[in-house]
């Protein structure tokens, strides 16, 4: 296969979010990047550097948008935003969910939680698999032999990771591999993606509560899905 025929997608979560209430902040506005999610940021841009990156686009959302910003400022380019790449619907939004807080004893909370498969709490993942593949196959068009980057977050990136690599939709969040500004990478060969590839160029600034498969912390809130 030529060069010409090979597309790869770069499917990044964002960096670390200010967030010092531990509010699952889903599609709310106003959440930024904190200042080691900057760090984050930048140890991705540089790590992409000199890479045949094209394109760079983003989630809506101000977190994503500034995770976006270094790496479309290191390769000359202008940042494109797809509402496709947005944060998954979830009724929990502004709620906190730090480990034993007792949230999901909560009776108000169960009707919420009746069908996991679904999830019953948010959008259904089929809908979020539509969609991120819109979004990656966009990506792609825009970079056609050549790379792109698409800021996005945990629990989209995960599930179009799943889809793509024929496992089941529904899953624990504690064991997802998508660490904060980490790389899931698709390559494509024309239309098709031929693999799918992980990296966390930003591990070592990401604390150790929030890596894949940790622990939870009492006291520490875990954002699942950001």
């Amino acid at each position: 296969m030529s060069s010409e025929d090979i597309t790869v997608v770069h499917l990044m979560r964002h960096g670390e979010v200010h967030n010092p209430d531990g509010v699952l902040y889903g599609r709310r506005p106003g959440y930024h990047l904190s200042d080691l999610g900057r760090k984050m940021a930048d140890r991705v841009a540089e790590h992409l550097a000199g890479r045949d990156i094209t394109h760079v686009v983003a989630s809506p959302l101000e977190r994503a948008q500034e995770t976006a910003e270094p790496i479309a400022g290191a390769h000359g380019l202008e940042l494109a935003t797809d509402e496709r790449l947005i944060e998954a619907g979830n009724v929990f939004e502004g709620k906190t969910f730090g480990v034993g807080d007792g949230a999901l004893k909560k009776p108000g909370n169960w009707k919420y939680l009746t069908n996991p498969f679904r999830p019953s709490w948010g959008e259904p993942y089929i809908e979020q698999v539509v969609r991120m593949m819109a979004a990656l196959g966009a990506a792609r068009d825009a970079a056609r032999g050549h790379e792109a980057v698409a800021v996005s977050h945990q629990l989209p990136i995960w599930i179009v990771r799943s889809f793509a690599e024929r496992r089941r939709l529904w899953h624990d969040p504690r064991k997802r591999q998508c660490t904060l500004a980490s790389l899931t990478s698709f390559t494509f060969h024309g239309d098709k993606i031929i693999s799918v590839g992980y990296s966390e160029p930003a591990r070592d600034l990401v604390p150790s509560h929030l890596l894949a498969g940790a622990k939870p912390v009492k006291g520490k809130a875990k954002a699942f899905g950001a």
